[in-house]
């Protein structure tokens, strides 16, 4: 396994000793492997190889953790626990990550092949940070009392209230373009309402979500709290999704698993929430400063490369300035240096695997046969799975290359005449996940926003993210909202109470 480790790039000692132990699954405060002893690969996207290997659970096993925390809920430590307990904790937890941030941002490079340096700004940072805006929301979850009129009953009085409640045990399962982060996500508001948890990670990026594991015991949470179960989408992910004892799940990935998960709730009308695809439209208006736009445009869809739910992967410019913008993104593109995330001076990482590349990959051979023309990149290479960023015109609005969601280093672009004819182009498509949009006329900025379908609209900006803000789509990006105050809304429920005086 260490060959996958380049000799040249040292690590951490704690991240390889942590790479190189047997990995097993968190299932109430026990380290287990899997009840068939089956076990499953995990690759550096990198060089391909094999980087470690972790417990392959089925259904058994998804039960035994869902088992765990039913009990954590129903009748624990933690099921009395009062909100500033809770609250310290998350502040416990969070310290104890910033304390580690080195170790965790190296474990997503090695696992997920992005950037070390941009995990630990991006990554572990916004963890961190979301942790503790999350921790203040323990001790500020609200009822309320209502004057009630009763007409059947004129001569009693009542007291009426309603009571925000822990929605119970909670199901998460997140995607492998931002392992650690998407995971803190679903545990902020879960443990700050006093909810419990199971998470499957992706199949492809297990280790980070198995360190967090470690760090929540560390942090003094009580057995069954928080559970990690390893394995495919398939075996551990549908039993996840099936198991009627899930009060809740929470989906991060593709629209197509969405639905799937969706339609397993709905049988046991679990509550869900699902922070689903994108294909983000990225709008450059006439007064824009066009540099500071086609670097913009240039991060939205290179950033992670182009591995992000809400990537600018539709790049819309004003038609007089088109061949300029374009070529500025392309002279950014071409100037990129490509290679494994641990080594400082790389621009961009790898795809996640081999799979991927080969998806991506297959999305630019079709484009030349749809009759687009490549302004720069259209290649792939290895050992590890590359995609040189690329950057494609000529495309057709209504073609698979603008309306379906390719997931990688990938920018269609095309022009427009007027702000009509971009909106009209930014809502011609089946996701509504983010939009940015980069202009100095502030006014006609604000006219457009409420005619953008998208769940969050970015200003000379894009992809820019903070704790408070809610994070979610329209149509087909999803249902629910992730971060700010609504996300607490996701993990509790509503009791009305009533009482005859």
């Amino acid at each position: 396994m260490s060959s996958s480790l380049p000799p040249n790039l040292p690590l951490n000692p704690k991240t390889l000793e942590f790479i190189q132990r047997r990995h097993k699954m968190l299932i109430g405060e026990q380290w287990l492997n899997a009840a068939s002893g089956a076990t499953m690969s995990v690759r550096n996207p990198a060089t391909g190889e094999v980087l470690s290997e972790v417990p392959r659970a089925a259904k058994a096993d998804v039960d035994s953790a869902v088992q765990a925390a039913r009990q954590a809920f129903d009748d624990s430590p933690w099921s009395r626990m009062r909100p500033r307990e809770r609250q310290n904790l998350l502040w416990r937890l969070a310290d104890l990550m910033e304390r580690d941030a080195e170790v965790l941002a190296e474990i997503e490079c090695l696992n997920n092949g992005k950037s070390a340096q941009v995990a630990r700004l991006m990554d572990v940072q916004l963890s961190i940070d979301f942790l503790r805006y999350m921790a203040g929301w323990a001790t500020k979850i609200e009822g309320s009392c209502v004057d009630v009129s009763m007409p059947l009953m004129p001569d009693d009085q009542f007291h009426g209230f309603i009571r925000r409640e822990a929605i119970g045990v909670v199901g998460a399962i997140v995607a492998w373009n931002f392992p650690l982060l998407l995971a803190c996500w679903k545990l902020g508001p879960a443990l700050a309402t006093g909810c419990t948890v199971v998470l499957k990670p992706a199949d492809e990026t297990p280790l980070s979500a198995l360190k967090l594991g470690e760090l929540v015991l560390e942090a003094g949470y009580p057995a069954g709290v928080f559970n990690v179960v390893t394995g495919t989408g398939i075996e551990a992910g549908a039993a996840l999704s099936h198991n009627p004892d899930v009060d809740k799940l929470t989906f991060t990935g593709s629209t197509e698993v969405g639905k799937q998960i969706g339609k397993a709730a709905m049988d046991n009308m679990t509550r869900v929430t699902l922070e689903l695809g994108g294909k983000s439209p990225t709008l450059v208006l006439e007064d824009a400063d066009l540099q500071q736009a086609a670097a913009g445009a240039a991060s939205a869809i290179f950033f992670n490369q182009g591995q992000v739910c809400c990537a600018g992967s539709r790049l819309y410019v004003q038609r007089k300035h088109f061949d300029n913008v374009i070529a500025d993104v392309a002279n950014i593109a071409n100037g990129m240096k490509l290679g494994n995330g641990l080594d400082p001076s790389v621009a961009m990482g790898p795809l996640i695997s081999a799979r991927q590349q080969k998806r991506v990959f297959g999305y630019i051979e079709r484009s030349r046969e749809l009759g687009a023309t490549i302004a720069c990149g259209g290649e792939q290479f290895g050992p590890g799975y590359f995609v040189k960023p690329t950057v494609l015109v000529d495309v057709d609005q209504r073609g698979p290359l603008v309306q379906e969601e390719i997931f990688g280093p990938v920018l269609v672009a095309m022009p427009f005449d007027d702000i009509d004819e971009a909106i009209r182009l930014a809502n011609d498509n089946r996701y509504g996940l983010g939009a940015s949009i980069w202009s100095n006329n502030l006014a006609a900025v604000h006219k457009m926003i409420p005619r953008i379908k998208s769940g969050s609209v970015w200003v000379n900006c894009h992809s820019a993210l903070d704790p408070a803000l809610p994070f979610g789509g329209y149509k087909m990006s999803g249902v629910g909202r992730e971060m700010g105050a609504a996300a607490i809304e996701h993990y509790t429920e509503l009791k009305s109470v009533l009482v005859r005086l």
